[in-house]
């Protein structure tokens, strides 16, 4: 399995709220961050396989259009990112969120999600 960052950047904390429920919801995904920027942007941050990390981020950005004001600024996927990237950037699984990645990587019953 490929590993893969995704990330969505949005003006406003409700969005990035919504984008971030929206993308773990669609996908397999382990929310592992978010990174507060400044002058209202907030970035989501997900690892999971490739593909799932594709259609997280597409759902992400989908769902915020129903924010009012809410507003997609950047978006990006990184496919099997450098580790000395975990080390340096806030991408990194950590223990806070452990849990959550052994329930994404749990096999669930053909054709069912979330």
């Amino acid at each position: 399995m490929s590993i893969a960052v995704g990330m969505v950047e949005t003006l406003g904390f409700p969005a990035v709220v919504e984008a971030a429920d929206a993308m773990v919801k669609a996908a397999r995904v382990t929310l592992v961050g978010y990174e507060k920027i400044g002058s209202g942007r907030v970035t989501v941050i997900v690892r999971g396989d490739v593909s799932e990390v594709q259609a997280s981020v597409a759902a992400g950005v989908e769902s915020v259009k129903r924010v009012f004001g809410g507003q997609v600024l950047s978006t990006h996927i990184i496919a099997r990112p450098h580790e000395n990237l975990e080390y340096v950037l806030p991408i990194r699984y950590t223990e806070d969120v452990e849990q959550f990645r052994e329930n994404v990587n749990a096999i669930r019953p053909f054709g069912r999600r979330p």
